[in-house]
């Protein structure tokens, strides 16, 4: 049975306008490159398109997990495209970007979880261009040590993985694991201290703050010192319920909260999302 779909307070009614995305839906096509902003139906994607900034999908657009949360296709993925990171790379020229993020879908059929198709993507930036800061989102590729030491040494300035949502709540990712995802943030940053390590979380599905304190505790402890947190939105009445519609002072209150802990960025607003204004970690460090 489809959920009941919550009315949307008057902070989050923000509007997408198509005519500001088509020059971009239009390069990308020719480009024959992907962007979570499109497969995951992002509500800030007008706002990115028409400053012509957006975030890369690679490793096709079909998942092979069921997470409850995501807009994006389930599935058996098709094979890669070889020429992905070029075309990446190239989109990437034409933009003029110098703040770039790659995420991609969770590929569980292949043996490294698509790392070295990452590897290549951001060798192919970085030979445009190697001032261009690169930043990766990536799944927990299954905890496999060879393909988090390819993401670690691939030249990316920053790489990302999201615990999405507390412990008690994890349903929601199905084929996941929390202590998983907090170990593939260790790990990352054990590998190459150089680089800095970034998650995201959700709120709406229930959480507590101090179930969230503690997961703040707990990135800290692997080494992460860069957090998004935004409110959850329900691609569709399919997808799993909004049980809160947050208010904007309680994620000020958390990212304040945070920064005491001891991160050195937190962006937390209710259209804040994982790559979103992704350039600010940094800048702000």
């Amino acid at each position: 049975m489809p959920n009941k779909m919550k009315p949307k307070p008057e902070w989050l009614r923000k509007k997408i306008t198509p005519s500001l995305m088509k020059e971009l839906e239009s390069m990308f096509k020719d480009t024959h490159v992907n962007t979570v902003c499109q497969e995951a139906m992002c509500p800030n994607i007008s706002e990115c398109f028409s400053q012509k900034q957006a975030t890369f999908m690679i490793l096709g657009t079909i998942c092979t997990r069921a997470c409850s949360f995501c807009g994006v296709n389930k599935g058996n993925p098709k094979s890669l495209d070889e020429n992905e990171p070029q075309n990446v790379a190239q989109s990437v020229k034409q933009l003029g970007l110098r703040h770039v993020v790659i995420t991609s879908s969770t590929r569980d059929d292949l043996s490294d979880g698509g790392a070295e198709h990452f590897y290549k993507t951001v060798k192919a930036i970085k030979n445009i261009n190697n001032s261009i800061v690169v930043e990766l989102l990536i799944p927990d590729m299954k905890e496999n040590i060879k393909a988090l030491k390819s993401i670690a040494n691939s030249g990316a300035e920053i790489v990302g993985h999201n615990l999405e949502t507390v412990p008690r709540l994890y349903d929601i990712r199905k084929g996941s694991e929390y202590n998983r995802s907090l170990k593939v943030l260790k790990i990352l940053s054990s590998l190459n201290p150089k680089i800095a390590t970034k998650s995201g979380i959700m709120l709406g599905f229930g959480e507590k703050d101090e179930e969230v304190k503690n997961l703040m505790y707990d990135l800290l402890d692997v080494n992460c010192r860069y957090l998004s947190i935004g409110q959850y939105l329900a691609p569709s009445s399919h997808h799993a319920k909004v049980i809160e519609y947050v208010k904007p002072s309680r994620f000020e209150d958390l990212r304040k909260l945070g920064m005491k802990m001891g991160f050195k960025y937190i962006k937390s607003s209710p259209y804040t999302r994982s790559s979103y204004m992704a350039h600010e970690y940094l800048e702000a460090t």
